[in-house]
């Protein structure tokens, strides 16, 4: 499974607004410059995003973007699903009793992927924005990385 651009730079946008946000809105031309995204393209996400309800917008000199609540109860999963990007691993349509082969039935592999795609979306719906902005998620990568800022040296090497 491969998650799209949407998907990544909409959670990356949100958690920069998190750790930047102190109460005052965080103009979108800041966080593009921040996180090296487009930000036409960050636009057209905040505009889901904002329709879903996480966000909202203030206008005027000094505006942007705030958190609609608190980081702890904004989920991964909700940040993803508001851009329309679907958490599957199947090529069938979710929920659908039909399948994706010509015939429309099952292929031997449905139930291993759209199992797969279910455990993704739990996993997401179980990291909050704060759980990201307070490095809660280190797994092994976080190790490695912090590996590599305490000695200098890339784990590669």
């Amino acid at each position: 499974m491969k998650l799209s651009t949407k998907g990544r730079y909409a959670v990356m946008a949100m958690v920069d607004l998190a750790f930047h946000c102190r109460g005052k809105p965080v103009a979108l031309a800041d966080v593009a410059e921040r996180q090296e995204i487009s930000l036409s393209y960050l636009e057209q996400l905040f505009g889901k995003i904002r329709r879903s309800g996480l966000v909202k917008s203030v206008r005027g000199p000094g505006g942007g973007y705030l958190l609609s609540r608190d980081t702890k109860d904004l989920r991964i999963s909700d940040i993803i699903l508001a851009v329309d990007e679907p958490i599957k691993a199947t090529r069938c349509k979710t929920g659908s009793a039909a399948g994706c082969r010509g015939d429309k039935n099952r292929c031997l592999t449905h139930d291993l992927w759209e199992e797969l795609g279910n455990q993704i979306y739990l996993y997401l719906s179980s990291i909050s924005l704060a759980d990201v902005c307070e490095n809660r998620v280190l797994g092994t990568s976080g190790q490695l990385y912090r590996r590599e800022q305490d000695t200098g040296v890339a784990a590669a090497e």
